[in-house]
């Protein structure tokens, strides 16, 4: 800033210069006192002047309804989205999101430093300012085995990146409390680091944390999120498709507690997005479940922005960024307006201009032979588990005869490594319900190998034909019918934008709906390979115990 446009602000700000905009008879949220003050805002050169008595260039009568701070999601994956950043910002802008602290750990798994560098450049001319925590567990798990593998100097090279601000969440929790090297050298490279420690609890807990990790994101349980914030940790409320922690942690929100305690939308849909909306539907979910309307707010952002270092947003306080929404009653939270640096964002936003270079294909996968899915043999076999409306797992012991599957709803899963290596690995899940038909799918954390769940090998098969036909994307057989959706890039995410994404994605719903299982079986589906999750997973090398951090055989001895 000059010093000749610094003295204008100062100007503006002492009430002897007009303001750019001023927006009157407002109520205006202070996250600061958890209270609503009563009065006109004025904004200047895309920062709040302060509120009080002026006048602008332009000035709006809010006529009574409430103006609260820009939005913050705390943590995200965008390629969870389906969408590429710069269609995802143009989405959750109209839902009042400023902020978001995003992690490219997913396309990072698929192709390495040029996944990340793709992300970056998809920042610039938002309507949303996307930071973001460098992937600290590429792969996920060192047995993993996906398109890249990251050390501490490929990540210390994005340290003063614009848009970087940290490590993002440290999955290896065995890394961590054995004091593995290579963890320590990533952990060394930032102050700013983000936790990733299911069920984690007592002495290993306090490890984690004494190791340097600062908050988790996957409380699934109230005793769970309540020892991580007497022991210091943020704890981040997630929301997502099908991973919904709210209601289970609402209680957790007190004045004294809230300070620590953020949203996250880890892991949406771009049809969730559109149809239920952003952080909004965390606002409005909470205070559902009995948080109070005020306490939420504060969650959604000025908890956030200081939780990451952001001073200059997170209130509508003199010298902050001017991005907020207008609703007409808080406890609804329907977002009216948007505003980002002072000017409103009006109508359907246009579609942005591709940035970046494209990512290569990195599909070299063929469909696997009929006798490479076979289950063969009988008696007491491991079975994952769904849980429905969480990412954790249950480790099913169920007798299973596996010339005759299905039964009781236990289905075929199999995992395919795309990049070339012919590991095909072979599970059983209970959960989906579906009664024909298969889906498979390029999204499956964090190696994002092929994955797929059917009612029979044939439309296994052939499911996962589409996909690789397709160089990575959804798709859904049942019957003769066959609906798909292309992911062109690196097979995580569309380059179309976010309306026909979801259309698209509705038709795969659609098509699911007619196999008669669960609501958002790909989301789901997408997640039984994530190895650091309890409890059973399925890889491209067969069923993973996530309790005993292992490979273990489907049939018990």
């Amino acid at each position: 800033m000059t010093n000749s446009f610094k003295k204008d602000v100062l100007d503006a700000a002492r009430g002897i210069a007009p303001a750019d905009a001023v927006f009157k008879n407002a109520r205006i949220f202070n996250p600061f006192t958890c209270r609503w003050d009563e009065g006109s805002l004025a904004v200047k050169d895309g920062i709040v002047l302060g509120t009080g008595d002026y006048r602008g260039e332009k000035e709006y009568n809010i006529s009574g309804r409430s103006v609260v701070p820009g939005l913050i999601d705390a943590h995200v994956h965008i390629e969870s989205s389906l969408l590429t950043p710069r269609e995802y910002a143009r989405l959750v802008a109209q839902h009042g999101t400023a902020t978001v602290i995003a992690d490219p750990h997913e396309i990072a798994n698929v192709a390495g430093v040029a996944g990340i560098e793709f992300m970056l450049s998809q920042r610039r001319g938002l309507p949303v300012d996307i930071r973001y925590m460098l992937p600290s567990c590429v792969p996920a798990t060192p047995v993993d085995t996906g398109g890249a593998t990251l050390d501490a100097a490929d990540l210390t090279r994005f340290k003063d990146h614009e848009g970087v601000l940290g490590l993002g969440e440290m999955m290896n929790v065995p890394g961590v409390l054995t004091g593995d090297p290579d963890v320590g050298k990533k952990l060394d490279i930032f102050s700013l680091r983000d936790g990733h420690a299911p069920l984690l609890s007592g002495d290993d807990l306090n490890t984690y944390i004494l190791a340097g990790l600062q908050s988790d994101h996957e409380c699934t349980r109230l005793a769970e999120a309540e020892e991580k914030i007497r022991k210091g940790m943020y704890v981040y409320l997630r929301e997502g498709s099908t991973e919904r922690n709210i209601e289970a942690l609402a209680s957790l929100i007190t004045p004294l507690t809230v300070s620590r305690c953020c949203f996250a939308t880890d892991d949406c849909h771009v049809d969730l997005l559109m149809n239920d909306g952003h952080i909004d539907r965390c606002i409005r979910r909470a205070i559902a479940c009995g948080v109070v309307p005020e306490l939420a707010l504060r969650m959604a952002t000025l908890s956030a922005a200081e939780r990451f270092g952001l001073y200059d947003r997170g209130a509508l306080a003199p010298g902050r960024r001017a991005d907020f929404c207008i609703v007409n009653d808080p406890e609804k939270f329907v977002v009216q307006q948007v505003f980002v640096g002072g000017h409103e964002l009006t109508g359907t936003l246009p579609v942005l201009k591709a940035s970046g270079t494209p990512l290569p294909s990195t599909f070299r996968c063929t469909v696997p032979t009929p006798g490479a899915i076979r289950v063969q043999g009988k008696g007491t076999a491991r079975v994952i588990g769904i849980v429905p409306h969480q990412i954790i797992t249950e480790s099913l012991r169920l007798p299973v005869d596996g010339t005759t599957l299905p039964a009781h709803d236990i289905l075929k899963i199999v995992v395919c490594n795309r990049y070339g290596s012919g590991a095909c690995g072979v599970g059983l899940v209970r959960g989906f319900g579906f009664v024909q038909g298969a889906i498979a799918s390029s999204v499956a954390h964090d190696a994002h190998n092929l994955i797929a769940v059917g009612t029979s090998d044939e439309e296994i098969l052939r499911v996962m034909g589409v996909v690789i036909k397709m160089q990575g994307g959804m798709a859904a057989v049942v019957g003769e019918k066959e609906v798909s959706l292309p992911l062109d890039c690196g097979g995580l995410m569309s380059s179309l934008p976010y309306p026909d994404v979801a259309a698209r994605l509705q038709e795969l719903h659609a098509c699911t709906r007619d196999m008669r299982g669960i609501d958002d079986p790909f989301m789901y589906l997408s997640f039984l390979s994530l190895t650091v999750i309890p409890a059973l997973r399925i890889t491209d090398r067969g069923v993973f115990d996530a309790a005993e951090f292992r490979d273990v055989p489907l049939f018990i001895a």
